[in-house]
């Protein structure tokens, strides 16, 4: 069997003239738009894109960002870490937030809200409230978020890194009492929780698809996620983190995740992924963000292993049937830890790795064929599930390959040749 064959499908179409007479013989021109699975990036950078007094200069910057990121992405995460979306109560960056959806979303792309819930990046007009009124605020704030962003955020992180958060105590020393978030778990528990708020999420939109997301990949996580599906709670999808600023983790430990993670039975998306193209994090460090530099630039030889690494790791994911989705979690370098854990440098051209995901989507993980139409003016679409166009006689038509097809008729405007 094809390693690709659970990605594709058959699709049958009829075309037929104006009269509804078939156009049999006709050439037709099938050529894959947006693939079904969902290839993204963090795109925090659409959001200063939008802003419309950015000085000209940074905008044309953001500008190549977004047409380097556009030409292969179908999929964006964008931020919502409470204290950078409301960092004062009532003042939020809706407005903001929605230009750069409608951005994406206008350009075909699917787009991810991350996260609803975290301990970290918290606001710090929260620390005085009590657990109590903390589960309400981040309720309510589902209601309101959901409410706005309905219909155009498909995907949520409703809740982020839940098996560490009852043990976060890592907190600044000027802010004057424990994560609010971390009190209002260690009062409740995970479990109750995690379902409250996913009973909020699907409540306020139940077409959204939410994820329970986390860098703990063990054991611990695969019990939480068993301990809150066996309470009812809606997971639609398994979201895991992979930074790997300290080296690849080698195709024993992918695959020993992601089989972890395929017995629920539930999609997967590996949500935060990072390979740097420089020198790699020294191994003693056990958390990322305790590592500080100045600078930490790219080399050549980190550029072609970060190329490796992470074709390495796309084509072992996207041959998993669960796996939905595959997420690089920085475009640009020297976002997070001032690591060269982009795909493009920081003048805008891409890296070695964006290339190597390009030719691939190009080539292996592409389909762009030249059918022709029977006597019954039917063909047969064999391919990669998604959105394609279907050119014939110099008209273009849409047309989404699913899962279970059905049969369509596409009506030309023209005469039957």
């Amino acid at each position: 069997m094809n390693q690709y064959e659970h990605r594709k499908s058959t699709g049958v179409i009829r075309f037929t003239g104006p009269s509804g007479a078939p156009l049999a013989g006709r050439e037709i021109h099938a050529k894959l738009t947006r693939h079904e699975f969902l290839f993204g990036t963090g795109g925090f950078f659409t959001v200063p894109l939008m802003d419309p007094n950015l000085p000209e200069e940074r905008r044309a910057y953001y500008e190549t960002v977004y047409r380097e990121w556009k030409r292969q992405f179908n999929y964006a995460t964008l931020p919502f870490y409470l204290g950078r979306y409301e960092p004062e109560k009532g003042k939020t960056l809706e407005a903001e937030t929605l230009r750069a959806v409608d951005l994406l979303t206008g350009d075909g792309k699917r787009v991810k809200g991350h996260p609803l819930c975290w301990h970290t990046v918290s606001a710090p007009w929260m620390y005085d409230m009590t657990e109590e009124e903390v589960l309400d605020y981040f309720l309510y704030r589902i209601r309101r978020e959901l409410s706005a962003f309905g219909g155009k955020i498909e995907f949520w992180d409703v809740i982020n890194e839940v098996v560490i958060m009852p043990e976060f105590v890592n907190e600044p020393a000027s802010l004057p009492r424990m994560n609010p978030v971390t009190r209002l778990c260690r009062k409740i528990g995970r479990v109750p929780l995690v379902k409250a708020l996913f009973d909020q999420a699907h409540e306020m939109d139940p077409k959204a698809r939410l994820l329970l997301n986390d860098f703990n990949t063990s054991e611990r996580y695969s019990r939480l996620i068993a301990d809150c599906l066996d309470a009812g709670t809606g997971i639609d999808i398994i979201g895991i983190q992979s930074h790997q600023h300290q080296g690849f983790w080698g195709m024993e430990k992918l695959m020993e995740v992601t089989e972890r993670f395929e017995r629920f039975g539930l999609p997967i998306h590996y949500t935060e992924n990072t390979f740097v193209s420089g020198d790699l994090m020294p191994p003693h460090i056990v958390d990322l963000n305790d590592f500080q530099v100045e600078s930490w630039p790219g080399t050549p030889e980190g550029e072609e292993r970060q190329a490796q690494n992470l074709m390495d790791m796309m084509d072992y994911l996207f041959s998993r049937p669960l796996v939905e989705g595959f997420t690089t979690w920085d475009f640009e370098d020297h976002q997070w830890l001032k690591a060269p854990s982009g795909l493009i440098h920081s003048d805008g051209t891409p890296k070695k790795a964006l290339l190597a995901l390009r030719e691939k989507l190009a080539g292996d993980w592409n389909t762009d064929v030249t059918l022709r139409t029977d006597e019954n003016g039917v063909c047969e679409l064999y391919g990669f599930r998604g959105d394609y166009e279907l050119e014939t006689a110099g008209e273009t038509h849409s047309y989404r390959l699913e899962r279970n097809a059905e049969p369509r008729t596409i009506q030309s405007k023209g005469a039957a040749c």
